[in-house]
């Protein structure tokens, strides 16, 4: 079945490209209709309606969702297949192709994907290269799109049971914990300054010791 961008994302590209309905020429010259279609079919004074310019958008907008389902060979969440798809969309299906983007991101280098959008911000004007704004502000919008997807998935990740061994799942742990509690709560039903400030002493112990098994957990985890 084939895959599609989330609506979301969608919205974002229409935003990206905008709606002309006159032919133009765009930053680099290329003769440009609707939401950024291109092709032998734009010619000058070429007017079209929104509907032609939706269906026109359909097109090729399943021609970069094909490329990309099809040459990307790892997971993708949906967040990543989009900011991938609007990038296709923008700089061809042929350019996605033989980009070191590509190569790096199929050797399982997730990390390298925004800075290689980045280097793709220039095109040819009077025969030079240049930064073009508007490009670099939409290789920053999809490097967004796709930090926002680096760590979602659609799919259901079950939960990480706590490691067989570790000292939070025995009973002398959780015997010494609620221990403690109840001392906590004893010395401050009491009453007095120094029944409180050991109960806060010992609560401050408590939060403190829990924050940083929680940062051992988490890096022994990454």
């Amino acid at each position: 079945m084939p895959r599609h961008v989330i609506d979301a994302v969608r919205a974002k590209l229409e935003q990206f490209e905008g709606l002309r309905l006159t032919a133009y020429r765009d930053a680099v010259g290329v003769l440009t209709i609707g939401y950024g279609h291109t092709g032998p079919d734009v010619r000058p004074g070429l007017t079209i309606d929104r509907a032609r310019a939706d269906q026109l958008l359909a097109q090729d907008l399943a021609e970069a969702e094909s490329a990309v389902s099809r040459l990307v060979k790892v997971p993708l969440s949906d967040n990543q297949f989009g900011a991938l798809v609007s990038f296709a969309f923008n700089v061809g299906t042929s350019g996605f192709a033989g980009s070191t983007l590509l190569k790096k991101l199929n050797a399982g280098n997730y990390d390298a994907v925004p800075g290689e959008l980045a280097k793709w911000n220039k095109g040819t004007v009077n025969g030079k290269k240049v930064a073009i704004p508007g490009l670099t502000n939409r290789r920053a919008a999809e490097a967004g799109i796709w930090a926002a997807g680096a760590h979602v998935s659609s799919n259901y990740v079950p939960a990480t049971p706590t490691p067989a061994g570790s000292w939070l799942a025995k009973p002398e742990t959780i015997a010494g914990g609620v221990s403690v509690a109840t001392a906590v709560a004893g010395a401050a039903n009491n009453g007095g300054p120094i029944a409180w400030a050991v109960a806060a002493v010992i609560t401050g112990t408590l939060i403190v010791a829990a924050i940083h098994f929680i940062r051992r957990l988490r890096e022994s985890a990454s």
